[in-house]
């Protein structure tokens, strides 16, 4: 087991969410990871990773189906924000970009959750790995990564 998965792991049993980690196929993209789980799009926890100009980081778990807009995220961080390159993602919470999880960084930046998520029984979130996902409510998940709800994210577009 990884260092990242088995830290995801350890966080997960530590906040007592009921998650069992899978490896269901390809993930990378919240339409592979869809596919693979077999689940709604917006059951996919998308984990988008953003530098604020302060040089703070900020995570924004958002429905698979939605865009993050840059202006809402910056209006709810309080300071202008751009994409955190993959060094400094990987540097700050121990995660590869496309297995970013909400929790058991290694620096926990502030995070975000999209409302949408609210709307399932159950969400798919990356465990560590571009590989692995683990599945559970998105109330008790937002809450053990203790994520503030906003409205940060742009209309889909049809």
């Amino acid at each position: 087991m990884s260092k990242s998965l088995a830290r995801v792991a350890a966080a997960l049993d530590a906040a007592g969410l009921d998650a069992q980690i899978i490896e269901p196929g390809p993930s990378r993209t919240a339409e592979e990871a869809a596919a693979a789980c077999g689940c709604a799009l917006d059951q996919i926890v998308k984990s988008l990773i953003f530098l604020g100009e302060s040089g703070r980081l900020y995570l924004f778990l958002t429905a698979g189906g939605n865009r993050l807009d840059a202006a809402l995220a910056g209006a709810l961080a309080g300071e202008a924000l751009s994409r955190a390159d993959a060094d400094q993602v990987r540097r700050e919470t121990g995660f590869a970009i496309g297995g970013v999880a909400p929790l058991g960084h290694l620096n926990a930046p502030e995070i975000l959750a999209d409302p949408r998520l609210l709307e399932f029984d159950r969400v798919f979130a990356a465990a560590g790995t571009p590989r692995h996902v683990f599945a559970a409510d998105p109330r008790a998940l937002i809450a053990a990564c203790g994520a503030r709800l906003g409205d940060f994210t742009a209309v889909p577009v049809p």
